[in-house]
């Protein structure tokens, strides 16, 4: 590929930063979505969850919390560039999970639609801000890496550790929930397995 068809693919400044918004306004009202169904997931968001439903700590201080130690692998890994756009991604999502409760106020979450459609959200957001040079911090740095480095699907490598994580949930959630949240989590991560695999998108 010559440079002129790498320029043609690059996004731009306001590509990228309208992608970080979509992403991480996707992600954050996934979260809501999960957090007003008692749900968890995987990643550092389901760790959010969890410690969050554990000390009543609001999802928006827990989340950026346990990505503490992730930011720094990042940058080790993934340089300065990728990870103030993860911490800023971060930060959004913490933000925004501050505002549904808000503009949505009063309205009942069915758990089942409240799992599934806040996976979704979250696995769409994902995939936006993956491609656009971002994450959403923890697993998903992690499993950026793999993929780079041995040509695993991101969304699969991610599965298995967020089943690890799923399963941990049991010392917090009744088992039907923990069940519910694990069918979620695979939808989440079926999005990112079947959306992004090494190769296939070339743009960033």
């Amino acid at each position: 590929m010559n440079g002129v068809d790498q320029a043609l693919q690059k996004h731009s400044w306001i590509e990228d930063v309208w992608g970080m918004l979509t992403g991480t306004f996707l992600a954050s009202l996934g979260l809501y979505l999960l957090r007003e169904s008692l749900a968890v997931t995987g990643g550092t968001a389901g760790l959010g969850l969890l410690l969050s439903y554990a000390s009543d700590i609001p999802v928006a201080v827990m989340f950026p919390l346990v990505n503490i130690p992730f930011f720094a692998l990042a940058l080790w890994k993934k340089g300065w560039s990728f990870t103030l756009r993860t911490i800023i991604a971060v930060l959004l999502v913490s933000a925004l999970t501050l505002l549904h409760p808000v503009m949505l106020a009063g309205v009942d979450v069915d758990p089942v639609y409240g799992t599934f459609t806040g996976n979704l959200l979250a696995g769409v957001g994902l995939l936006i801000l993956f491609r656009h040079r971002s994450s959403l911090g923890g697993i998903n740095i992690l499993a950026l890496l793999v993929q780079e480095r041995l040509g695993w699907s991101a969304g699969y490598v991610q599965m298995g550790i967020d089943v690890l994580i799923i399963v941990a949930a049991l010392m917090v959630s009744p088992w039907p929930s923990v069940l519910l949240s694990a069918a979620g989590a695979v939808v989440l991560n079926l999005i990112l397995a079947l959306n992004h695999r090494p190769g296939r998108y070339t743009g960033y």
